[in-house]
């Protein structure tokens, strides 16, 4: 590592704290030839293959789900702190599994499965998209597979507190 101002390479670290947001360590650090300080965030990257529908691989990538998860959230009890801390949830569970490579199905089993306790039209939202309903059907077996007794009330309170 160098540092951004004058380049130099003779570097030491002043402090060192966990970002759990970020999933990151941010380390503050002195150039001990200029003498300025600066902060750098390390973070580390596991890459995990996502099995797509049509026989693709992608890497997996947290943001794309957030924003699946934002679309689906518009609008309804869930507050964006929330759907981040949500995402940021899915992504943790995904990583854990210590395997390379996860189909989207299992990712939109695992998202359906969070939204349906949290908010039905979040969920109908999210299935809708994900299932691919063919017509009127499809979408009403949806909403009445969704029993009241699945939404956690205590949650959809908490975040329209927020």
């Amino acid at each position: 590592m160098k540092c951004p101002f004058c380049g130099s390479e003779d570097l030491k670290v002043t402090d060192s704290r966990n970002a759990v947001e970020l999933n990151a360590i941010r380390r503050r650090r002195e150039c001990l030839g200029c003498g300025r300080r600066f902060t750098t965030f390390e973070t580390v990257e596991l890459t995990m293959q996502v099995h797509k529908r049509d026989g693709r691989y992608e890497d997996f990538q947290e943001q794309k789900l957030l924003l699946g998860l934002e679309s689906a959230c518009r609008h309804t009890s869930i507050s964006h702190e929330s759907v981040r801390a949500l995402a940021l949830k899915i992504s943790t569970e995904i990583m854990e599994r210590q395997t390379r490579e996860i189909s989207s199905k299992e990712i939109g089993e695992m998202v359906m499965k969070y939204l349906k306790t949290m908010d039905m039209i979040a969920y109908i939202r999210f299935a809708c998209v994900y299932r691919r309903f063919r017509d009127i059907e499809e979408l009403m077996e949806a909403i009445h597979s969704v029993s009241p007794d699945e939404i956690d009330i205590d949650h959809v309170v908490e975040t329209k507190k927020d």
